[in-house]
């Protein structure tokens, strides 16, 4: 079978995921950290580390540390590409009320 083919649907099957689609559209609009898509997905946070790190062993997603938090950002421009062509363009950040999170402290009222 053909490589490119493969890898084409390797990465159809991770999108076809839908609460990886929606942290995916999350970090679209910015990097967050699992504490903030918690929130976000409504999902604990144990599910959340899973999907985080099937994306990130795929390489779809990178994370840099930052003190005590860990914020994760979309590291394949092709998905960031299919994000924008099938859900549109990004919305603005989700401030969540209660997030600890720097994103929702930061976030406007």
């Amino acid at each position: 079978m053909n490589t490119r083919y493969e890898q084409a649907a390797a990465l159809f099957a991770l999108l076809s995921h839908q609460p990886r689609l929606h942290i995916l559209d999350e970090l679209r609009r910015g990097e967050a950290c699992v504490c903030h898509l918690q929130s976000v997905l409504g999902r604990p946070q144990a599910y959340v580390s899973q999907q985080l790190g099937v994306l990130r062993e795929a390489g779809v997603v990178s994370d840099r540390r930052d003190g005590l938090f860990v914020f994760y950002q979309i590291a394949d421009e092709r998905v960031e590409q299919l994000l924008e062509q099938t859900l549109g363009p990004a919305a603005d950040p989700t401030g969540v009320p209660g997030c600890p999170c720097p994103r929702c402290e930061n976030a406007p009222s």
